[in-house]
């Protein structure tokens, strides 16, 4: 009786290789210069050229109560319109795997 040939699965591709023959070039993260900042208002405009992201934090208490609401704006981010359309299949595809995870997420009335 032939003995059984133990098949080894593959380990997965790394995300950063050396090898460019059949991939294009390795992508290298850097990290040593990045900040984080917390954001829990998004506000974005368009032009032609560009789309605009600003993000922020509302400093508002007791919204109820108050006639403004104060944001306190940290940090704009200007793409061109490719990038700014990856970024929003890629932010859709998040939130796909997120909701499917953890249930949907209501926003402003809307699911």
């Amino acid at each position: 009786m032939p003995e059984a040939q133990s098949e080894t699965a593959a380990p997965p591709p790394a995300i950063a290789t050396e090898d460019t023959t059949t991939q294009g070039p390795a992508v290298v993260w850097d990290d040593s210069r990045m900040v984080t900042h917390f954001a829990n208002v998004v506000n974005i405009q368009s032009t032609l050229e560009q789309v605009d992201l600003f993000f922020g934090t509302n400093k508002t208490w007791n919204v109820a109560n108050e006639r403004r609401v104060k944001v306190e704006l940290t940090d704009r981010v200007i793409l061109g319109p490719f990038a700014a359309k990856r970024l929003w299949l890629a932010l859709g595809s998040v939130l796909k795997e997120y909701e499917a995870r953890y249930g949907g997420l209501k926003v402003d009335g809307r699911g």
